[in-house]
């Protein structure tokens, strides 16, 4: 009777969980909403056999693909004894390898990661044997097969983005047809192979999946492009074992490679407002020199004008998207980059597609033309534009040249008619540019180079001109021409620094103070050995007064 109440309190306890446990089975909802520490158990600390358990995990997948590798064999072995036909077998071999690739994409990680590289290892040397040993399936029939086998791990890949069976197929379809096209001589099928390839990263990339595996597949496409390049280039012994193609099949594939590259960067950052990345820039550029290397060598008949006037069409489309879609973003890499493709393609179209006569003056307005829209758009890269196409069409028009020899050489023949434009357009150029406050010397330097080629080009069309005013009444000796250069150089150095104190121009003195170091060292090297005593006076007298005149009228330029 003593223990009535503890076995009473037990019962109650023990009805009271049966209540518990027969609610919760009534009310699921509520017990899986209850706190995750109620609900858990305890944590079970790990231990070596479960580390052995997951271990053993990987042993059945890597057993499974030896297993395939092994059917592997025996197809190969059936195809090498004869007793069926072999294309049949054949296909029934890429079949297989089509199946592991398929495996590959329902399984996980890891073993789809195994699954599709078996699924490479059996189709990659079936494929060189079938080509090259047993002869069953021509380079265009092995290439198309290729492309299949990436289109499929495209297709079954397409919902797991980065799967295993995308990178495998596509890495080691690349590869091959690399490996292939240098061991068959049939370089053209396996290049269209590549390209396709390069076309689904593309997609691939613009549809939000991207794959890193694209610089390979890139890289890859751009080898045996340049590749076919070389040796179709050479000479016809060099390449005996080779199939002959016709011109349009020799420039289609650095073409389209270009064209799928320009593509992709357009739709990226034109239409998708994506940053350009370092790799696309590189591949473009990459894409760009192997299609201008193509037509130069399998069209040089045309090459220069075709060539010419497609860079002068890319330069304007490039230009539009730089100011219209590109100047007012935050990021600044999409208008770097393609401001830069801008300049180079205009000069490659000017010289490509013009005579050099007509290039210089093209250059020499498309300075003007770039200074005058900097200003106005207050846009210093398009005076960095301007000051490169200015020097282009002065070294092409030979100024620098013919200054040289008029300040300080033997007296050149009369100057071609391009070198007045040129000289002009410097002149203008350097009027149309406008100084801001606070610049820093390389925004001086894009006012300084104007500045001094057009004091160069007026020193020596001045000394032309004088030189033949003189000729008019005596025949010019060496200490005339001396003491004209030195009349001349004189003149400009006062009138730059009384112009740079007038119009507040820093270039104008600073070209003033290099006037008066260039006229020390022809005082010395010229004057003084060519010229006559009376001559030799007057010089070293303008020299002087030049010398005194120049650091005043900058100090009063400074001060005021």
């Amino acid at each position: 009777m003593n223990d009535l109440p503890e076995e009473m309190e037990s019962l109650a306890h023990r009805v009271d969980e049966l209540e518990k446990r027969v609610h919760k089975l009534e009310h699921p909802a509520e017990a899986l909403a209850a706190p995750a520490a109620q609900v858990a158990g305890p944590v079970v600390p790990a231990t070596p056999g479960s580390a052995i358990e997951r271990a053993s995990g990987v042993f059945p997948v890597l057993g499974r693909a030896m297993l395939g590798i092994a059917g592997a064999y025996v197809l190969r072995a059936v195809v090498e004894s004869g007793s069926l036909p072999r294309l049949a077998v054949a296909a029934v071999a890429i079949a297989y390898a089509v199946a592991w690739l398929v495996w590959a994409t329902r399984a996980a990680q890891f073993a789809g990661a195994v699954y599709a590289g078996t699924s490479a290892l059996i189709l990659g040397p079936m494929l060189w044997e079938l080509t090259l040993r047993f002869r069953l399936l021509s380079p265009a029939a092995t290439a198309g097969v290729l492309a299949g086998f990436v289109l499929t791990a495209t297709a079954l890949e397409w919902k797991r983005e980065r799967g295993p069976a995308f990178w495998v197929a596509y890495c080691a379809a690349a590869v091959m047809a690399l490996l292939l096209s240098i061991a068959t001589h049939v370089m053209l099928p396996f290049i269209a192979a590549l390209l396709l390839m390069l076309v689904l990263c593309e997609y691939c990339t613009a549809q939000g999946r991207g794959s890193t595996i694209r610089p390979l597949v890139a890289g890859i496409t751009d080898f045996a492009v340049w590749m076919m390049i070389f040796m179709y280039s050479g000479p016809e012994a060099a390449r005996a074992e080779y199939p002959p193609l016709q011109t349009a099949a020799l420039l289609a594939p650095a073409c389209l490679l270009f064209a799928i590259n320009a593509a992709s960067v357009a739709a990226g950052t034109i239409q998708l407002r994506r940053t350009i990345s370092v790799f696309e820039t590189l591949q473009a550029i990459i894409a760009f020199l192997l299609a201008v290397s193509s037509v130069l060598f399998f069209q040089p008949a045309h090459a220069a004008l075709v060539l010419g006037v497609a860079c002068l069409g890319l330069a304007a489309a490039t230009y539009a998207a730089t100011f219209v879609r590109f100047r007012g973003a935050p990021e600044k890499r999409n208008f770097r980059v393609f401001a830069a493709w801008s300049a180079a393609l205009l000069l490659a179209g000017a010289l490509w597609s013009l005579p050099p006569a007509w290039a210089a003056v093209f250059l020499g307005l498309a300075a003007l033309a770039a200074v005058a829209a900097g200003v106005w758009l207050e846009c210093v890269t398009l005076d960095l534009h301007g000051v490169a196409y200015l020097v282009a069409g002065a070294f092409i028009a030979g100024l620098p040249a013919y200054a040289l020899d008029a300040l300080a050489g033997p007296l050149p023949p009369r100057p071609a008619w391009t070198i007045f434009v040129v000289s002009a357009c410097a002149v203008l150029c350097y009027a149309v540019g406008r100084e801001r406050v606070g610049e820093a010397w390389q925004q001086q330097l894009l006012h300084f180079v104007p500045a001094l080629l057009a004091s160069c080009a007026v020193a020596a069309l001045l000394v032309e001109g004088l030189l033949r005013l003189v000729a008019l009444f005596i025949t010019p000796d060496l200490f005339h021409l001396a003491f004209i250069r030195t009349l001349t150089v004189c003149s400009l150095a006062l009138a730059l620094a009384f112009g740079g104190r007038v119009l507040r121009r820093l270039e104008m003195t600073r070209i003033a103070y290099a006037a008066v170091a260039f006229m020390a060292v022809k005082l010395i090297f010229e004057d003084l050995r060519e010229g006559r005593m009376d001559f030799i006076a007057v010089s070293i007298f303008l020299f002087a007064v030049t010398l005194i005149a120049v650091p005043r009228l900058g100090r009063m330029g400074h001060k005021t």
